[in-house]
């Protein structure tokens, strides 16, 4: 038998435990206490962090919301939005699809300058510049024995801009009151022979208005054989001021010529169609949503990289270009010769592409934005993510992508009876080709249609087979081989033909001898 007194040690012991238990089981549910505040805190700054990064895209989405429905808003007199239109109405008016609504929100690339990933990448190519500004120095300083920057390529190009600049003037002043003034002598009241000859001279003044804006600029550039940058200047405005008083007579004119006699419509205020020739937008609004103020030093970044772009781009010409094309045509043609220059220029052209968008799309406009306080900043989308043309052509340029959507797209198929889309597809396709290839030809002072082909042969067959259905890494990976070789083909064929009408000048003008590539037969 177990003696006495191990009995009641080990009785003390149960006890001992017994009592310890307690406590141990309090501590348990103070530490879970513990654990639990510590979770909610952590719950509570993930709410916080959530409702920081929604709070962008509610106030955007709530934004568009507002304007939508002040756009929807009835005016004064007029019929409900959701009364039908009158069949008079819906002949006179041709509008299909969807129209054109301006909100306030930033351009994608602030958005994503925000995020400190993002701002490397832009910072790695600062530091190209710069390691082609030390490149330019060293091999000046090796062979000249000096440290100077030459700016001969930038000087060449911007030849004569005050020419350019000067002939801007009369074709702005055209714009600016020709197409005002018909749009008024269009609206006067229909009233016996007064109004059909204002109607005639309307016509008279936009043919002469039209007649300045397209002959007048050729005329210039032609004459006084104007370099590449300064001409860039006159097609650029020719075809942007073209472009809005279009826009501006598409939008004004069926309003102005439904208008009732006596029911108080008047044509549009000057200062809205001012605002409008100078605001980044190529579709005609009276108005448009405004920011409350102007950043100047945002203004003055903008501008600052824009020309930081210009410089990047003629280093880069002047580096990778020049020493490669400049003597070409004077060498043997071969095949091999024309793949490996295809190759070569691949890496510029995707350069300069790159330097173009964000010089223009990004930097130019959006300081002018800024300094009209115009509101909508969307003037290009995530192009780079595309997986097919399609949205590629959607995305690179929204200002451009607006105007042809609205007045090529959609006329198109009003004119066509809204089932011909292709054909309305097809129209927007060769407008654009057509276009872009006569700002080559205009800024190069020669006719070789490599951007016609590519645009509109080889783009629309990519348009047709990567379309949207296509999703997934390796078709962005196409889609930027693609873009990769055909701005190594643009490069490569348009330097060969501008050193090659250096090497070999016509001894006679004639028509062959101008549009036909002199690339193909200069070897001297």
């Amino acid at each position: 038998m177990e003696p006495k007194a191990a009995r009641l040690r080990r009785g003390e012991g149960l006890r001992g435990e017994q009592e310890d238990r307690p406590s141990a089981e309090g501590n348990t549910e103070k530490d879970r206490g513990m654990d639990l505040v510590q979770w909610t805190r952590h719950m509570e700054a993930v709410k916080m962090q959530l409702l920081e990064q929604a709070q962008g895209p509610l106030m955007e989405l709530l934004d568009r919301a507002m304007w939508e429905a002040v756009q929807s808003y009835p005016p004064q007199g007029g019929p409900p939005p959701s009364a039908p239109p009158d069949s008079s109405s819906k002949a006179r008016e041709p509008s299909l699809g969807k129209r054109k609504i301006f909100i306030i929100r930033k351009s994608l690339l602030d958005e994503l300058m925000e995020v400190q990933h993002f701002r490397t990448i832009y910072h790695m190519f600062i530091a190209g510049l710069c390691v082609f500004i030390i490149s330019t120095l060293a091999i000046d300083f090796i062979d000249e024995g000096r440290l100077m920057l030459e700016f001969d390529l930038l000087i060449f190009s911007f030849g004569q801009l005050p020419l350019a600049l000067m002939t801007w003037v009369p074709m702005f002043l055209s714009t600016l009151l020709v197409p005002y003034q018909a749009l008024r002598l269009w609206a006067r009241p229909r009233a016996g022979g007064a109004w059909t000859l204002g109607v005639g001279l309307g016509c008279v003044l936009l043919a002469a208005h039209n007649a300045v804006l397209c002959v007048l600029p050729v005329h210039v550039a032609l004459k006084y054989q104007l370099p590449p940058a300064s001409r860039c200047v006159l097609v650029f405005e020719q075809v942007r001021l073209l472009m809005k008083s279009y826009s501006f007579l598409r939008e004004a004119v069926p309003g102005a010529l439904c208008a009732r006699v006596g029911d108080g419509k008047q044509a549009p205020s000057f200062s809205s169609y001012l605002y409008f020739l100078f605001c980044p937008t190529l579709i005609y609004r009276k108005t448009y949503p405004r920011t409350p103020n102007v950043r100047w030093n945002y203004v003055a970044k903008n501008f600052a990289q824009a020309l930081g772009c210009v410089l990047y781009a003629c280093f880069i010409l002047s580096r990778l270009c020049v020493p490669v094309f400049a003597n070409m045509s004077r060498e043997p043609f071969s095949s091999r010769a024309l793949v490996l220059s295809i190759m070569h220029a691949t890496l510029p052209g995707i350069f300069m592409l790159l330097l173009i968008f964000f010089a223009f799309l990004h930097c130019w406009l959006n300081a002018f934005a800024e300094m009209l306080r115009f509101g909508d900043r969307m003037f290009y989308r995530d192009w780079w993510n595309s997986t097919s043309f399609s949205n590629y052509y959607r995305t690179w340029n929204v200002v451009v992508h607006d105007w042809l959507y609205s007045y090529v797209y959609q006329d198109g198929l009003w004119l066509l009876g809204g089932r011909a889309r292709g054909a309305a597809m097809l129209g927007v396709f060769l407008v654009s080709a057509v276009v872009h290839e006569y700002i080559f030809c205009f800024v190069l002072g020669f006719f070789y249609p490599v951007m016609l082909i590519l645009f509109l042969v080889i783009g629309g067959l990519m348009n047709f087979m990567m379309h949207d259905r296509h999703t997934g890494p390796a078709w962005n990976v196409l889609m930027w081989t693609m873009l990769f070789l055909g701005q190594g083909i643009q490069v490569s064929l348009y330097c060969q033909e501008w050193y090659a009408r250096r090497h070999c000048p016509l001894p006679q003008t004639t028509f062959w001898g101008l549009v036909t590539p002199r690339s193909w037969s200069c070897h001297t």
